[in-house]
């Protein structure tokens, strides 16, 4: 991609703005900006101190977007030398501690960026906010208007990066110059967490510049707060919506619609069709559908195309070649030239299940999927979801990626909406989540499979391993097997507050494994404690990607993905070393060993 930003006062307009490009963005130097306030910088790497407020350390070298006003410096926004249509954006992104800053699609509407760490009900000023409206003749207090608050604060403390994905659909303009459908924020991701979905942006947000229109510049706050970006990535959709026309269809009776061929079978109804839809001609069931039209396109070029069927099946061919066989949901790809298209799509509905619905749907070549017909009915099942206003504790199984399923998963709920899941066959910490607590629909709807899902930003911890495990030195591999360990789980216990201190027997010790949510939510506790520890015994702290040690006992891990600080390792000393192409953080242990995770 090139040129997908720069920087620039504002109001400054382009006389010639350039079309966005699809890609990844390099990140090598600032020449893809325009006027480049002093504040914004090309980095290797950056971080942040929990402690300090809007400051960012930088290395040397590229790949990173770094921006770092301050008081002898006034920060400026960073827009970019091409404008946009629709797009997909997927980006990183680092807060420093009390930061501020947004993203603004076409430059008028704000996605907020924010260090809104622990905070339990985030606004629309929040972390992953949609920024509100302004207008200052309405009363005091009101001025402030459409802003959107984010579903849940799927935010991770300052320093860590944290992952964002949007897909923007740009406003809609007639002949005239008159807007005739509004943006929309299609979907927002934050963290692997859906914040938004289907938000219609009626108008600019706060601080845009100028009117709305067809297109514009991404552009970044750069006035409030340090802040930095990699890894950005955007796909533009600048195709023209295709369109499907001449539409006409014929009915016949069918007990078989699969098999029925139309040369032999009675016609039972014709007629044209203004959209594409199952439930044209005089029969609720035993029919089959035969549309025949046009499938318009502007370009040429090879298209992802299908079908989607309910309560019945479908088939589709386009210039005489078969794209999708009969069935539920078929899809394949189609070379189409500019222009019209011969499209057919059949539909059979042979029984009263399901309710009909037929549609087609196309993308690629500079689209974004389109769909057109009958809106999919959606799973009628009521997601079952488990809060946890107080201490809940669940067993389920648990799915996770990479490994087996754990089939003696503890899951841990908090009131604090910090929560974590526990494998009881390795005495591990599997993962650990802020937001919701489980859903349980695969566990308890209807027969059910075991497990559970956890709901919200979620850490794991690696790969499936024993916490404690002899070595003959610290370079040993860490070993799997479950030979020679005496491993014995002995379930857990309960304090007063109902929070659960695990139990197990290995290597001749009894182990007593407390995790505990810290009160203010930004993490938690864990505190070990094995009785007569073997001379070699050590524990695994974490895994991952990097490990860099970034203050005396305080460890970020996995390429900045969580914090761990050792609060007392009974005088051993941690060691971070390189397993395959993992680093493992290990420590001796000498019977009580403390730690914290902040994410």
């Amino acid at each position: 991609m090139i040129g997908f930003l720069y920087a620039c006062g504002a109001g400054l307009m382009l006389a010639q703005p350039a079309a966005a490009q699809s890609g990844k963005w390099p990140l090598t130097d600032l020449s893809a900006f325009r006027q480049p306030g002093g504040t914004w910088q090309i980095a290797g790497d950056v971080a942040a101190r929990l402690g300090k407020p809007n400051t960012l350390e930088t290395a040397k070298g590229t790949g990173v977007l770094v921006n770092q006003p301050g008081k002898k410096q006034h920060g400026q926004d960073l827009y970019s030398n091409v404008e946009h249509g629709d797009i997909d954006l997927e980006l990183d992104y680092m807060m420093a501690a009390g930061s501020n800053s947004g993203i603004y699609f076409q430059g008028r509407y704000e996605l907020q960026l924010f260090d809104s760490w622990g905070n339990p009900a985030p606004r629309a000023a929040d972390n992953g906010g949609i920024y509100e409206r302004w207008d200052d003749s309405r009363p005091e207090g009101q001025q402030g208007y459409q802003g959107y608050a984010p579903r849940q604060n799927a935010s991770k403390a300052p320093g860590l990066w944290q992952h964002l994905k949007v897909s923007f659909q740009a406003p809609r303009f007639d002949a005239s110059g008159k807007k005739v459908e509004n943006a929309r924020i299609i979907r927002a991701e934050l963290n692997g967490v859906v914040i938004h979905e289907n938000v219609e942006l009626q108008g600019s947000t706060r601080g845009a510049n100028g009117n709305e229109a067809p297109t514009g510049p991404l552009r970044i706050q750069g006035d409030h707060g340090a802040v930095a970006f990699r890894n950005i990535n955007i796909t533009e959709y600048p195709g023209a919506r295709p369109t499907l026309t001449g539409l006409n269809y014929t009915v016949y009776k069918a007990a078989n619609a699969r098999e029925l061929d139309p040369a032999t079978a009675k016609a039972e109804a014709k007629g044209t069709a203004p959209t594409l839809t199952a439930n044209a001609g005089p029969f609720t069931h035993g029919y089959q559908l035969r549309y025949t039209g046009k499938l318009n396109v502007e370009k040429a070029g090879d298209y992802n195309v299908g079908v989607y069927a309910q309560g019945g099946g479908a088939s589709l061919t386009i210039n005489g070649k078969q794209i999708a066989g009969y069935g539920g949901n078929g899809r394949g790809k189609a070379t189409l030239p500019a222009g019209s298209s011969d499209v057919e799509i059949i539909y059979g509905r042979e029984g009263d299940w399901g309710a009909p619905t037929l549609g087609l749907y196309i993308a690629g070549n500079g689209l974004r999927e389109i769909q057109f017909g009958d809106a999919i009915t959606p799973d009628n099942t009521d997601p079952i979801l488990l809060e946890a206003d107080q201490t809940t504790i669940l067993r389920s199984f648990m799915d996770a990626p990479g490994r087996e399923k754990i089939t003696h998963a503890v899951s841990v709920g908090s009131p604090e909406k910090v929560h974590y899941t526990y494998d009881l066959d390795n005495g591990m910490l599997v993962q650990a989540w802020r937001g919701g607590f489980l859903e349980t629909t695969p566990m308890w709807h209807e027969r059910g499979n075991g497990t559970a899902r956890p709901i919200g930003t979620l850490q794991r911890f690696g790969q499936t391993a024993f916490t404690l495990n002899r070595l003959a030195d610290a370079g040993a591999a860490w070993s799997a097997d479950s030979a020679g360990t005496s491993f014995r789980p002995k379930g857990y216990v309960l304090d007063e507050k109902d929070r659960p201190t695990f139990r197990y027997q290995a290597f001749g010790s009894n182990v007593s494994d407390a995790i505990r949510i810290l009160p203010d939510g930004s993490g938690f506790t864990r505190d070990l404690e094995v009785t007569a520890p073997a001379a070699d015994l050590f524990a695994k702290l974490a895994e991952g990607a990097q490990i860099e040690q970034v203050e005396k006992d305080l460890y970020v891990v996995d390429g900045k993905s969580f914090y761990l600080r050792i609060t007392d390792a009974g005088g051993a000393k941690p060691v971070v070393r390189t397993s395959g192409n993992k680093q493992e953080l290990i420590v001796p242990v000498r019977g009580k060993l403390s730690y914290s995770i902040l994410f």
